[in-house]
């Protein structure tokens, strides 16, 4: 390791286990200078910052809660690499600050009994010390860094208090490799040698032009899991052999694997800890405990916990309305001023139907993103959110989830994109994966605007009881199609693609606090702006290359030769200005053009060409090209179905005269030339049920890439949904035209 120079920039690493304030102390000392993104070839979230204290830089990363740097999963995998500088993406790391919680020091200084190990100069923030004092924790803060021979700092982080000395603990830091005494025997220590010497011989765990550490080979004996050992040693049959041998000779020598790491760590940790720690004689029964006696009931703790769903589910699905409205009807207006302004032509189009309309369509998931992520952050920072995960644990691991999964798939149904953004909560790779992956099937809100039309349209106004209505019961029934697709999908995942051996639910309740302002905004502003800049690009680029597909090929020539253009030309030409018929005529010919254009269209012709693949479904070529249009969002259908059944683009589907309008000009249509009516109940439920199981929505399948790091999942999550919904809409048609007779 370089030693860094008074002007270079030193890397800090943060480690600590889950609910130590790890990330509320990464936000105290750096502020709003942070990145998030994933680590290369993972799914596991890399957040950096940057800070500055006496005179020098510092580059801190905030590495995955864990317990054990035993690597059995990714996000511990990317630890050890991190603390090992095994990561390309990230620097060396010169110093590593671990965050213990207070109350819990026995177990918490598991992890940093092996982080000693490293050889890293270590600073120890002793967090949460004012919980520990209420509960007449004492602690020696002195005598513990004397016995560590490591820095030890108290803190408070949801308060920023004892901030200030962790970073002079930093600065007076020597960054310099230092030796630490191993807790392990002297059998075992020489069989890491040994083993040691083996794999630097064969080039194996070299990194940087660096040899094997003696600590990865400690771990690779103690992975009787097998994850270390798939990742260093492959299907190395010899090699696999003698790490076998090693671990019977440690049996021999009493020196067991697993066991011997468990026993040796906690006989060091009681021997720092003596004379350390005093602790009452008597437990006290602590606020927290109170309230979990309710919180945690099997009984009260689940309807309260409906009843914080109920608010959090109609704050993102009710309070965002005024401002998606605010937002929607602001970029509207920078349309409607832009068409004002501007010559008609290609560019006008483009800035309109494009630009505005893409930025518009990623901003206005902006509120809905914004008041998710407040609940959240205020339900993890006040302890309450692994409260919840454990009342639904119960329930989501019938279908192979656990209860962390239940809040994105419930936030899901007002719109998937903040949804599978609040999957992050989710340790568990493979439960993460599944919840994003199904998370789409919940029925969001930007379909309720085509179940409202072509319910009205077309499902009769019955009422059964006296109480309940067809038109309602078939809205209920959209909804729950999705929960059982969802339920289904998840349940295959698991024992497919992502099966595997499904860990315990292990989730450590933390004890209540309120929550801090600060820390809450600051991860708000976090989710907005990772949400802008990675996935609202991909958006606006989305919206764009749609524009073009309605837009081009623009052969005016051939749009105006049309008779039925000449036409109303001819009736307009006909008409004096200040005739009450002009405008109406104007509105018409507008109309006639626009469905010419988006008939001559790429996406028009597109509709054409498929119309033979959905037309089993009973569609003809304008609801295919309707349904192809609204694959990148599927609000955009009824606006589409309006051109193509020349409503014009103004069809306002929330009014009751554009709503009344749509359904007639849907009921008069027919098939091509022929009498035969296009849509019926049948046609229309086949088109409710595609779009209650497919994918269309570009925000959604962006945001999937973003989490997932990978372009594969957000393809066999289109793949997969478009082929389910497919199929339903195929089986919903044919059920339904064999039942007419």
């Amino acid at each position: 390791m370089s030693t860094p120079t008074q002007t270079s920039t030193i890397t800090v690493a943060l480690t600590g286990n889950p609910n130590t304030g790890k990330s509320t102390l990464f936000s105290d000392l750096v502020g709003v200078h942070q990145q998030v993104g994933n680590y290369p070839g993972v799914t596991v979230e890399k957040k950096t910052g940057r800070m500055e204290y006496g005179g020098r830089r510092y580059r801190v990363v905030d590495l995955p809660g864990i317990y054990s740097l035993a690597p059995r999963s990714p996000d511990e995998m990317v630890t050890v690499d991190v603390l090992l500088g095994h990561t390309p993406a990230v620097d060396p790391i010169d110093v590593v600050v671990c965050i213990a919680d207070a109350c819990n020091l026995k177990r918490n200084l598991y992890l940093v009994s092996q982080v000693l190990e490293l050889g890293l100069p270590t600073v120890l923030a002793l967090n949460m010390i004012d919980v520990a004092d209420d509960e007449g924790i004492a602690i020696d803060v002195d005598r513990l860094a004397s016995q560590l021979g490591i820095p030890v700092v108290a803190t408070q982080a949801n308060r920023g208090r004892g901030v200030d000395r962790l970073k002079e603990a930093l600065s007076a830091v020597a960054p310099a490799a230092f030796e630490t005494e191993t807790p392990f025997p002297g059998p075992f220590e020489h069989e890491v040698v040994r083993l040691q010497s083996l794999l630097a011989e064969r080039g194996i765990g070299t990194s940087r032009g660096q040899p094997i550490s003696r600590f990865l080979v400690r771990r690779l004996l103690l992975d009787v899991n097998g994850y270390l050992q798939k990742t260093l040693l492959g299907d190395d049959a010899e090699l696999l052999e003698t790490l076998r041998e090693a671990r019977d000779r440690l049996a021999v020598a009493e020196c067991g694997v697993p066991g011997v790491e468990i026993r040796v760590r906690y006989a060091w940790i009681g021997r720092v800890l003596d004379g350390v720690v005093q602790t009452p004689a008597e437990y006290r029964t602590t606020l927290t405990d109170r309230v979990d006696r309710v919180l945690t009931h099997r009984f009260w703790g689940l309807a309260l916990f409906a009843l914080v769903m109920v608010v959090v589910f109609q704050a993102v699905f009710s309070w965002a309305e005024p401002l998606m409205g605010a937002i929607d009807g602001a970029f509207q207006s920078l349309g409607a001023w832009i068409e004002a302004t501007m010559a008609e032509g290609a560019l006008r189009s483009l800035l309109v139907d494009g630009v505005v309309g893409g930025v518009g369509g990623v901003l206005v998931f902006l509120p809905q993103i914004l008041i998710l992520f407040l609940f959240i952050g205020v339900l993890e920072d006040c302890g309450y959110m692994a409260r919840a995960a454990y009342l639904m644990d119960r329930a989501m691991v019938r279908v192979g989830l656990s209860g962390k999964s239940f809040i994105p798939l419930l936030a899901s149904c007002a719109c998937a994109v903040p949804g599978i953004m609040a999957a992050r909560v989710i340790e568990n790779e493979r439960d993460r994966l599944t919840t994003i992956l199904v998370a789409p099937l919940m029925t969001c809100s930007a379909r309720l605007p085509v179940y409202a039309l072509l319910i009205a349209a077309f499902i009769p106004a019955r009422t059964y009881f006296g109480v309940f209505g067809l038109q309602g019961l078939t809205l209920i029934a959209l909804y729950a199609v999705g929960m059982l697709a969802a339920v289904t999908a998840a349940l295959v995942l698991k024992r497919t693609l992502l099966r595997g051996q499904a860990p315990p639910f292990v989730m450590e309740l933390p004890r209540y606090k309120w929550p801090s302002p600060r820390i809450v905004v600051m991860r708000v502003f976090e989710r907005a702006s990772v949400f802008l800049r990675t996935a609202g690009t991909i958006i606006l680029a989305v919206s764009i290359l749609v524009w073009a597909a309605l837009y081009y090929p623009r052969d005016t020539q051939s749009v105006e030769a049309l008779p039925e253009i000449q036409r109303l030309r001819a009736e307009l030409a006909s008409l004096p200005a200040d005739d009450p018929r002009y405008e109406q005529a104007e509105a018409e010919l507008d109309r006639e053009l626009s469905g010419a254009y988006q008939r001559q269209s790429f996406l028009g012709r597109a509709g054409r060409w498929v119309e033979p693949v959905f037309r089993p479904l009973g569609w003809d070529w304008r609801i295919s090209c309707a349904v192809i249009a609204s694959f990148p969002a599927r609000e955009v259908v009824v606006a589409t179905l309006g051109v193509i059944f020349d409503l014009g683009e103004g069809v306002d589907a929330e009014s009751e005269e554009g709503a009344s309008r749509f359904r007639a000009t849907l009921e008069r249509a027919t098939w091509g030339e022929t009498d035969r009516k296009l849509f019926n109940v049948p046609v229309a439920l086949s088109l409710m049920v595609f779009f209650a199981l497919c994918a269309q929505c570009a925000a959604t399948l962006a945001v999937i890439r973003r989490e997932t790091n990978s372009w594969r999942w957000p393809a066999f999550t289109f793949a997969y949904m478009t082929t389910l919904a497919y199929l339903a809409a195929l089986a919903t048609y044919q059920t339904g035209m064999w039942i007419r007779g």
